[in-house]
């Protein structure tokens, strides 16, 4: 384990493993993720079995185990003078979430509990890892991980970007990073993937991302508009000279939205498709009342208007041709 600019998966050894046989009396107790501590009767069970047992890990730099309680209980139990050792050499921190994540893979399993606290422990030490990397360590899901940083306040809001299973920082809020990448794209015309990148906190191929998808948005055909026809008393009315077999509703308000999504989220059509469950949940942001929409927009940092305007801007001309682009389809279809 690294703790920063080095690999989260990696092992905190500084060089290569070195086996030895050491003094029982030499061997300091452990500063084990088990909350209860040795298990006696496990200790007992590996003691009296026949088996070779394999060296336990032992951090050089305090001589505290790292992993292998167990089996340094059973060596005593043996009355042994001396045990085969593996030497790892890092800090206590390191060595802690090593023996989390050795005490995962094998042995006698972690229970729920130690889990836990291991993973409050680590988000403590270590606010910037990602929730999957920690969930990698400590044998939960990544969703448990987030829970429970959440439910600590650990970062408090403080971590913009974090450390992920790769090594590689990654921004925690993706549509604010997205957001500056296109304040910076209109800005900076003419400089590369790596100059924007470098500027807006993010990798290259973020900005790769956020440029592809403008340039789609800007492709698309503009919504038609609907032309004027001649009403009874000789005015115009805006109804298109063809009907649509849609149903114009008028605007609706937020618990006529949040009405209409709820029946949205009940169609099988949608919730048991990937793009269905996608399309619910961009629309379930517009389930916002007017006040929470006035409480964001009164958040937003002055020197970030200009990008975020353009890029709600860009999302409206998103929606509107999505929206002209499935009532075309429903015009287009068969009629039964």
């Amino acid at each position: 384990m690294e703790k920063e600019g080095r690999t989260v998966n990696a092992q905190p050894v500084a060089a290569a493993a070195e086996k030895a046989r050491i003094r029982l009396t030499d061997i300091a107790a452990s500063d084990s993720p088990r909350l209860s501590g040795v298990n006696d009767e496990h200790a007992r069970l590996l003691a009296n079995s026949d088996a070779v047992l394999p060296p336990i890990l032992v951090n050089r730099r305090t001589m505290r185990v790292v992993d292998g309680a167990h089996r340094l209980q059973a060596a005593k139990l043996r009355v042994q003078d001396a045990i085969d050792v593996d030497f790892c050499d890092c800090d206590e921190d390191e060595a802690f979430v090593l023996a989390v994540e050795k005490n995962v893979l094998h042995g006698l399993p972690l229970s729920r509990a130690e889990r836990t606290a291991a993973t409050e422990r680590i988000l403590g030490t270590y606010p910037d890892w990602s929730d999957r990397a920690i969930a990698t360590v400590v044998g939960l899901s990544h969703k448990t991980v987030g829970a429970i940083r959440r439910r600590s306040g650990s970062d408090a809001g403080q971590i913009t970007h974090r450390r992920g299973r790769d090594g590689r920082l990654r921004p925690v809020d993706g549509a604010a990073a997205r957001a500056r990448v296109s304040s910076v794209l209109a800005e900076s015309h003419g400089a590369s993937l790596r100059e924007i990148a470098r500027e807006a906190g993010v990798s290259p191929d973020t900005v790769r991302h956020v440029r592809n998808d403008a340039r789609r948005a800007e492709a698309l055909p503009a919504r038609p508009q609907p032309r004027a026809v001649p009403g009874p008393d000789g005015g115009h009315r805006g109804a298109p000279e063809r009907a649509s077999r849609s149903v114009r509703l008028p605007q609706a308000g937020p618990a006529d939205r949040s009405a209409v999504l709820r029946n949205l989220r009940s169609d099988p059509a949608l919730r048991f498709r990937e793009s269905g469950r996608v399309l619910l949940r961009l629309l379930d942001v517009y389930a916002l009342d007017p006040d929470d929409w006035a409480r964001i927009s009164r958040d937003v940092p002055a020197y970030r208007v200009a990008g975020i305007a353009q890029l709600a801007r860009e999302c409206g001309r998103i929606w509107q041709n999505f929206a002209a682009e499935v009532e075309q389809r429903q015009r287009d279809a068969p009629q039964t």
